[in-house]
């Protein structure tokens, strides 16, 4: 038996279905990830199917079964629609990246109320702050690493041990975290961070402040960021949005 229910969350996938019909991937705050449909929601009379477009933030009510795949959607309104970010294809890019994230690496019907309220967060930020989109991005892409069990290591030597300096460069290895200069002869180095970058890493991890970035040196730490999930998600292929919105 369905059970109504009302939730918040983020559309981050919608695909036509049928004639008049649209399933949606939804990122919840209470059911975590999952498929809904909305019967005849392309019709010019559904209220709710102009509402289903990613990454818009929505309150919805749910015909919810724990039996059911693909669940009904009976109501969507919309608290959040980023206009910021649909205008500027710079943020929609980002945003798309995020969103495509949440959808490749979060488990189905698990609730991560902390990933959720970050999620919202980070949107909010990229319609709203000064801040460029692709530090935007980096902060929420180490934040999701560290929600997720893979945290970003920048601290001490994976292996001396010691304190791996602001201002310092380093090679990296992805089983062990950061290597110092003195010990990276005798270990294998899966990418190396230049003094620049490092700090850059360093800041987005710790939420510092950045003024000022090489452009290169942000597309660069996604890079790194990308290999480095790749490593411990294999199933990972990378983000597709970045791609595509080059």
């Amino acid at each position: 038996m369905s059970e109504i229910v009302k939730t918040e969350a983020v559309v981050l996938n919608k695909i036509d279905y049928g004639d008049t019909s649209i399933i949606v991937s939804l990122f919840t705050k209470e059911f975590g990830r999952l498929s809904a449909i909305l019967k005849g929601g392309r019709s010019p009379k559904s209220k709710a199917g102009t509402t289903l477009d990613p990454p818009n933030f929505l309150r919805v009510i749910l015909y919810n079964k724990s039996t059911r795949d693909v669940q009904l959607i009976s109501g969507a309104e919309i608290i959040e629609h980023y206009p910021v970010v649909k205008s500027d294809l710079d943020r929609l890019k980002f945003a798309f990246a995020i969103i495509e994230l949440v959808k490749k690496l979060t488990p189905e019907h698990e609730a991560n109320e902390r990933l959720f309220r970050g999620l919202i967060r980070i949107l909010n930020l990229l319609d709203s702050s000064d801040e460029q989109p692709q530090i935007i991005f980096g902060r929420f892409f180490v934040f999701l690493l560290e929600v997720l069990g893979y945290e970003l290591s920048l601290g001490n030597c994976g292996s001396c041990g010691s304190m791996i300096q602001s201002g310092s460069s380093c090679a990296y290895n992805f089983s062990t975290g950061p290597i110092c200069e003195n010990c990276r002869q005798s270990h294998l180095e899966s990418f190396y961070l230049n003094s620049e970058l490092f700090e850059y890493l360093f800041c987005l991890k710790h939420g510092k402040i950045i003024k000022n970035v090489n452009i290169l040196t942000a597309e660069k730490s996604i890079l790194f960021l990308e290999k480095y999930l790749k490593f411990h998600v294999p199933d990972f292929k990378g983000i597709q949005s970045l791609q595509i919105y080059k």
